[in-house]
Parts: structure tokens; sequence; C-alpha cells
């Protein structure tokens, strides 16, 4: 499923559309969000989304999930964020409207994903910078090598390897009805707290970085 194409539905392979697995989280507690569900400013979606849920289906029907517990607002023109140097076929994904998959490689090692966050045309996203893993562990495990589980998904690159998010779900609707997608909260989420983004050389000291308040799985700094 590729960019531009929220109303053509995915095609679901008959291993996933079969499986048991997939139906059981689908059917107990995953409710799809709407579009219309998320804010159309770029911080406001960064803390709407703690405590939401990301979910994956791969063709071999196998369900990874896992609850946002940190992300990061690059919101339009932040000299931080990928869109600021204007509208390009590699950063597509961040112009269109709020609630596609934006998947970038980084430091030429890891995929990242973040959530476009604005108007069609604006560029803006929110970065998913880790994950508490919920569905699909020990596929986790195998795919990052890992075994500790808070290790598994506490970091943005951690988190696309975790899931296998890699440049094939650049541009997928996260409303819409395909393999990746944004779903409701399966519990009510702690307290927000705010920090400046991580790793960044410019605007270091915005307050654009939102994380769930004693969650371990939280990847950066904390506030005691």
């Amino acid at each position: 499923m590729r960019v531009g194409s929220p109303t053509r539905p995915y095609r679901w392979p008959a291993s996933v559309a079969g499986s048991r697995n997939a139906r059981r989280v689908v059917a107990t507690q995953l409710r799809r969000l709407r579009r219309d569900e998320l804010p159309r400013d770029t911080v406001r979606l960064a803390r709407y989304l703690i405590g939401k849920t990301l979910v994956h289906v791969t063709r071999g029907g196998c369900v990874v999930s896992g609850r946002i517990v940190e992300t990061e607002a690059y919101p339009p023109r932040d000299p931080s964020g990928h869109a600021f140097r204007g509208h390009t076929a590699s950063n597509h994904s961040l112009f269109l409207v709020r609630g596609f998959a934006y998947v970038y490689f980084a430091y030429g090692s890891s995929f990242m994903m973040n959530v476009s966050s604005d108007r069609d045309g604006i560029g803006a996203g929110v970065l998913i910078r880790a994950l508490e893993p919920l569905d699909g562990i020990a596929l986790m495990r195998r795919r990052r090598g890992r075994t500790v589980l808070r290790d598994l998904t506490r970091g943005p690159g951690r988190t696309a390897a975790a899931l296998a998010i890699d440049k094939r779900r650049d541009g997928v609707d996260l409303c819409g009805r395909g393999p990746l997608w944004l779903a409701a909260a399966v519990r009510r989420r702690g307290a927000i707290a705010v920090s400046p983004r991580i790793g960044i050389s410019r605007a270091v000291d915005q307050p654009l970085r939102f994380y769930e308040r004693g969650n371990r799985f939280v990847s950066g700094p904390v506030l005691r």
C-alpha cells in the first residue's frame, strides 16, 4: 500500500485473514483510530498519541503491537525536522494530511517512523520514539536478537526493527485498512512528562518530547 491511497482497501493475504492471532487482537481491543480523532496540530498530536497503540500485521499473519509511550513533535518550519528544507521525493509522506507513516533510514543503521501531523501540503511529523510491547513479543525478540523485554522497543530504531517497519511502509495510511495502523488505547495512560528532544543539533531547548511518566520503556532521560 503506497502513498496517497487512503481509499483503496488493503488486500489481506489468506494467511492473515485466517490467522487466529490476527482475529484475536483486532476483535478484542484494538479499534483503529479515525483521522478526525487526530488533533490538527503537531504538538497536540504528539501528546495525544501517548498511550495509543501502534499495530503491524506482516504478510506471514503475525501481529505485533505496542503502547506508544514516547514521542517527539517536529512542527512546520522546525529547523530540526526533515521537512525544513522543503518538499522532496524522499520526505513526501511528511507533507500528507495527518495520519500517514513517514519512514526513513537514519544514521546508516536504522529505520524510524513519524506520523504526518498537519494539513495536506504542510510538512510536519511526530516521531514515535518508544513503545511498551503488547502483542508478538516472541517475534520482536527474534527480530531484535534480544531477550530483555525492556530493550525491545526502547528507542525509535529499536521500535521499527521490532515491528518490522521499513521503507515499504512509507506512505501507509495509519487510519486506513492496511497492515500498519494506529489504534485506541488498551488502558488508561499515566501522566505525561515533557522535555527537550533527544539527539538533535537545532532548536535543542524546545520542550517537544513527550512521554508517559514512570514507564520503564521510555528511551531517554526522564524526570524524577
